[in-house]
């Protein structure tokens, strides 16, 4: 109907409602979907630059991995330099420091005035001293640089306190004080070396902080945890000073005056930490001052049955002097360790044939006549020979176990299994020659 015709105005009216609804719905039709396609882009670009960014970190992070493995790799060829740094510093430094023990010994026997054997006395303290420095801040260095891996294994704990009481009881006596083991027929796992240095450095400052009274070691048994216990009735450590006495070079205040703290470097407790850390041991210490101090070092309980101790003690106590026409095959490529070491063996009255690597002294064994009693060697010889191969070869020619010892700077761990497994004693340079002498005799006994 043409709307010329419509009269009514009310219908009018409702027509015209009608088309501007349809025409408002029209409108919000297409107003949502401008929307929709307003949020899609929207959405698409924010997909968009997180994709990028998402690429962007991985570049990051794929960089990041290329600059940690070349890090990881460099710090292991720097690692590797240090540990090699510190066997050669280790063996040539103590090299001629072990010359000069031996020479200073070799003097002492020819002193005939007082006055003499004093200065040769004050000189071998003064090594004995520099010695122990260098050793301890070489195995600082070594523990911090990681090189020195335990070997842990089952450790008798009679044995180690056996061998303890004979090193430090002279040191108490001379003091006037107790020193006391608590026997214990018990083992536990750690690396037997380490642990003898805790309890040694322990022991030491036990005794030098201690004026009166003495030192007691026991144990404890925890569960699967064996306890060990050094107290003593020294000055005690104050409480400002619980963390200080684990640092380098410091020497705890007390009561004692120079003289009776002489010879301590304030290293003891620093490298205690640093090996109980190494060992996964803890240690810890309660003090009262001037009453006294406890240390305690938390061991696992071993699993071998524990050994009685005899044997060990037995070890420890030479059982006679008498070198008196010994025959000895000396074997060392250092010229002055080699001269200084054949004049303190002739002077205890020796017959020296040296030698600077293992065909020399395979050479010398072609006077069938001459057969030695005992081989001293070095461990790193002329051409890249070894002294636990040198004896090796030896014994293999004489067809026979002469009996034999390894004097060695190096300090490292495969050697001392290389002459543990052939049967071969060991010594570490700078030797003590009073030491040397006492197990050259138990090994001729």
């Amino acid at each position: 109907m043409p709307l010329r015709d419509i009269n009514d105005l009310e219908r009018l009216k409702k027509i015209n409602a009608a088309l501007v609804s349809r025409v408002e719905r029209s409108m919000d039709q297409q107003g949502n979907a401008f929307s929709l396609f307003q949020t899609a882009i929207s959405l698409e670009n924010r997909v968009r630059n997180r994709t990028e960014e998402l690429h962007a970190t991985l570049r990051r992070l794929e960089q990041s991995n290329i600059d940690l493995s070349e890090a990881k790799e460099n710090a292991e060829l720097a690692n590797l330099s240090k540990t090699r740094f510190l066997a050669a510093a280790s063996h040539d430094v103590l090299q001629p420091l072990n010359a000069a023990h031996l020479s200073v010994s070799a003097l002492a026997e020819v002193q005939a005035s007082e006055e003499g054997r004093k200065l040769v006395r004050q000189v071998e303290r003064s090594l004995e001293t520099m010695e122990d420095l260098l050793r301890t801040l070489l195995d600082i260095s070594k523990l911090d640089a990681g090189v020195v891996q335990p070997e842990v294994v089952d450790v008798s704990l009679e044995a180690l306190f056996s061998s303890l009481r004979s090193d430090f009881l002279p040191e108490a006596e001379k003091k006037s004080l107790s020193l006391k083991f608590r026997p214990v027929n018990v083992v536990v796992r750690s690396d037997r070396t380490l642990l003898r240095r805790i309890l040694q450095n322990i022991l030491s400052n036990a005794l030098r902080y201690t004026r009166s009274g003495g030192v007691l070691v026991g144990t404890r048994h925890r569960g699967d945890i064996i306890r060990i216990d050094v107290a003593d009735t020294g000055c005690g450590i104050p409480e400002d000073q619980r963390e200080a006495v684990f640092e380098e070079f410091h020497r705890g205040t007390s009561t004692l005056n120079n003289a009776e703290l002489a010879g301590g470097l304030g290293l003891g407790l620093a490298i205690v930490r640093r090996m109980a850390a190494a060992l996964g041991h803890p240690i810890t210490f309660s003090s009262k001052v001037g009453r006294g101090t406890i240390f305690h070092i938390d061991v696992p309980v071993g699993m071998a049955t524990a050994e009685p101790a005899m044997a060990a003690a037995d070890m420890e106590r030479p059982r006679g002097y008498g070198l008196f026409g010994t025959r000895v095959l000396l074997v060392e490529n250092d010229m002055e360790v080699l001269s200084a070491m054949t004049s303190l063996l002739e002077r205890w009255q020796c017959l020296v044939r040296a030698a600077t690597s293992t065909d020399d002294a395979l050479d010398l064994l072609g006077d069938t006549a001459w057969v030695p009693d005992i081989i001293i060697a070095d461990q790193h010889l002329d051409g890249g020979d070894l002294g636990t191969s040198t004896i090796a070869e030896v014994r293999d020619y004489l067809g026979r176990p002469v009996p034999a010892l390894i004097v060695t700077a190096d300090g490292s761990e495969i050697v001392a299994k290389a002459a543990r497994a052939a049967g071969i004693e060991l010594m570490r340079k700078p030797l003590k020659p009073a030491q040397l002498r006492a197990l050259l005799a138990h090994l001729l006994a």
